[in-house]
């Protein structure tokens, strides 16, 4: 049977799919592909070394454009720009794209289309504000490590490792692996300066992985010539008065020199202006693009006016840490050698190089010199150094300096400054965060409302100040608190009836004032409760023990980490160790990993109270020169973070029992009343203690009202508390 043969179908292409797909025959090693910003692709495919290989395809710039290119590196190569310091840093910064100072220096560079633009424009941003070839890494989400071992290998989200062949430096792949802990801004003259504190994943390469950096204004080439030529123009011009507030007069003339400046530059000879107008004109009319806005930038104009304000009315580079409410110290050693500063607790435990530092001699003695003379000292070579306070405008925070001048600083001029929070702790701040118990807040309210001597004793940075401070509001608001010494401007008095005294060591000979002239003003003063912050020296010593004579409540600081350490110390600087039996409590607070709590209460009991204590608690003996101090526990904490005290107090039983501490028959006696009464005056403050811990009351002006009311008509505020608990509850 015959008939015709079927037709034969022709060979035909299969149907694009996706790169990675089994069945993607045009790229069989191909895994993964995708875009992480416009004309940024990622591919990730099989390769013979490694299990896979990463690699970026970025925008090129042909031929024609490489001039244009090369211009423009060879201009904003000489920018002062702050790399980004991470991968979340690195990705905002190209996400926001060149400033509008970049934007419009790059037009006057360039003349070209807008595709040409576009690449120029990813090429000057990855280049030069970002981390060069390794900034798609930073870009691409997927990548989760970088590992800068030998040649860069990155761990992504679906295929791990793989080689990269991105010409990267190390510093950049380190800046990818880096991660931000925080970031904040701080507040100078109307400037928000941003700051971050990141941690670096990369061994090797600097003993401090934790870093913290200012993020100062990034300048274009020319700007820092323009910011010396104006601070000398201000520093020449005269005044013809009293300049009431030099930070509003700098400001205004740096603006309007700065302002001259830039337009000067902008604007041109009077040709160019001609031609712009030409060109506006046929713009008009369809017939040419419009010109580019060459007038500056405002934003350039105020990154200007922020150096020439931080050198004049701040603090060189350490304007922002010297501001930062973050921070507990600051540290300059030397020329050359990074700034180290110390967070607070609550942000990072322990000390961190920052991105600043002094390259000149000059630069540093000048700001030192500026810090001694915000507090009235002159530094000179028969002066070279001063402890001295500064308070600079806006900020809360007693800041303490102690600068030297070169002379007995090796290396150049030091600076160390000591910063106290602006908000003080209050007890419920301090019980919320397991750094005493509540007993010990009750017991502390006792002493001192009923004036009593208490010390806060331990090395530097432990909290001393902190915790006296917390129950400043304790003293009675119609009492009055007289502080004494440089320390003096660390204690927090609520008392419309305080008064600060402190000596001016640095002040001039004839009138310098001493420990001894500040004690008789002092018993002046009529004082009920007397405050010594930092009892360190010779001098701070012989007042303090003049004060225990005087009946006066005391309350002060000083360094020994422990009893022994204390009565060393004591007698040492010449005072009998029998003194310390005057003292009803001595609190010993403790630093740990970066948690401040109280590490131990002891009292100092005489030989009969000493022996009237029952069998259970800590208790000892010291010797020294022949005295025999006694001492008992009261309070300590525990491993498990909780406090151990020396007794039970919902049942302190009454005066026939032994106790297991020597503090109430103390406040008995200093009140004329009996035990068991000054027992339950400390469960009633107990219970008052309690109630301000569960409300949260941590003002503390807030705190010292409540304590001024509760003492004023006790029945009246109870019954308030009252109501205002019946109502939440409701």
């Amino acid at each position: 049977m015959g008939g015709r043969s079927s037709p034969v179908t022709p060979p035909s292409v299969p149907s694009p799919v996706p790169p990675g797909d089994a069945d993607a025959w045009y790229a069989p090693a191909v895994r993964d592909q995708y875009a992480v910003a416009p004309g940024v692709v990622v591919t990730v495919a099989d390769a013979a070394d490694t299990p896979f290989a990463y690699r970026v395809r970025a925008p090129t710039v042909p031929r024609g454009e490489r001039e244009a290119l090369a211009g423009l590196r060879d201009f904003f190569g000489d920018a002062t720009v702050q790399p980004p310091l991470t991968r979340e840093a690195t990705a905002e910064r190209f996400a926001a794209g060149l400033p509008d100072k970049w934007r419009r220096a790059f037009d006057r560079l360039t003349d070209v289309s807008p595709a040409a633009r576009r690449r120029l424009s990813y090429r000057v941003l990855a280049d030069e504000r970002c981390l060069g070839d390794a900034t798609p890494l930073a870009l691409d989400d997927r990548v989760e490590v970088v590992d800068t071992e030998g040649d860069p290998v990155v761990h992504t989200r679906d295929f791990s490792p793989a080689a990269t062949d991105l010409d990267a430096d190390a510093d950049a792949l380190a800046r990818v692996a880096s991660e931000r802990l925080t970031r904040y801004t701080v507040d100078f003259r109307g400037f928000a300066v941003p700051v971050v504190l990141y941690r670096r994943h990369t061994l090797g390469r600097d003993a401090f992985a934790v870093r913290y950096a200012v993020l100062e204004p990034d300048l274009l080439p020319g700007d820092r010539d323009l910011i010396a030529r104006c601070e000398e123009r201000v520093w020449a011009a005269g005044t013809d008065g009293v300049v009431e507030e030099p930070g509003a007069f700098v400001r205004e003339r740096a603006e309007t020199l700065l302002g001259r400046e830039l337009l000067a530059d902008t604007t041109g000879a009077w040709l160019t202006a001609t031609a712009r107008r030409v060109r506006e004109a046929l713009a008009d009319r369809g017939l040419a693009a419009p010109p580019v806005d060459d007038t500056y930038a405002p934003d350039r104009l105020a990154d200007l006016v922020y150096y020439v304000l931080r050198d004049f009315v701040g603090y060189g580079q350490l304007t922002i840490p010297i501001r930062d409410p973050n921070l507990e110290d600051v540290e300059a050693n030397r020329v050359g050698e990074r700034v180290k500063v110390l967070p607070r607790a609550d942000v990072y435990d322990g000390r961190v190089p920052t991105n600043l530092s002094f390259d000149s001699e000059t630069a540093f003695t000048d700001v030192v010199t500026r810090l001694a003379a915000a507090d009235g000292a002159e530094l000179n070579a028969s002066n070279p150094s001063a402890k001295v306070n500064v308070d600079p405008e806006g900020v809360e925070e007693t800041i303490r300096c102690a600068v030297a001048l070169p002379t007995i600083s090796e290396g150049g001029p030091h600076v160390s400054v000591r910063k106290q929070a602006g908000d003080p702790m209050t007890p419920p701040d301090l019980v919320g965060r397991d750094a005493l118990p509540t007993e010990l807040v009750a017991l502390l309210w006792q002493l001192y409302e009923t004036r009593g001597v208490v010390l806060f004793s331990g090395p530097t940075g432990v909290g001393k100040t902190t915790l006296m401070n917390a129950h400043m509001p304790f003293i009675p608001f119609d009492d009055r608190p007289v502080s004494i010494d440089e320390g003096s401007r660390e204690v927090e008095l609520p008392h419309e009836t305080g008064v600060a005294l402190s000596t001016r060591e640095h002040a001039d000979e004839y009138k310098r004032v001493s420990m001894a002239d500040l004690m008789t003003e002092a018993n002046y003063l009529n004082p009920d409760v007397e405050v010594i912050a930092e009892i360190n020296t010779p001098a701070s010593f012989e007042t303090f023990a003049e004060s225990l004579n005087t009946g006066h409540g005391l309350i002060g600081t000083t360094h020994a980490e422990d009893t022994e350490t204390l009565v060393n110390r004591v007698v040492e600087q010449g005072l009998p160790a029998y003194l310390l039996r005057e003292l009803d409590l001595v609190v010993f607070p403790k630093r740990v990993e970066g948690d401040r709590y109280v590490g131990e209460v002891v009292e100092f009991p005489s030989a009969s109270e000493y022996a009237a204590l029952d069998g259970d608690g800590a208790r000892g003996t010291v010797e020294k020169d022949g005295t025999t101090v006694y001492w008992n526990r009261v309070c300590a904490r525990t491993h498990d973070r909780g406090f151990a005290f020396a007794y039970d107090h919902p049942d302190l039983g009454d005066a026939t029992e032994a106790s297991r501490t020597a503090v109430f028959e103390r406040l008995a006696d200093r009140t004329d009343r009996p035990v068991a009464e000054a027992k339950r005056d400390f469960r009633r403050k107990h219970r008052y203690v309690e109630y301000l811990v569960r409300e949260g009351v941590d003002d503390f002006e807030e705190l010292f009202a409540f304590l001024s009311d509760l003492r004023t008509d006790e029945a009246a505020t109870v019954e308030r508390v009252g109501h205002r608990e019946a109502a939440y509850e409701g």
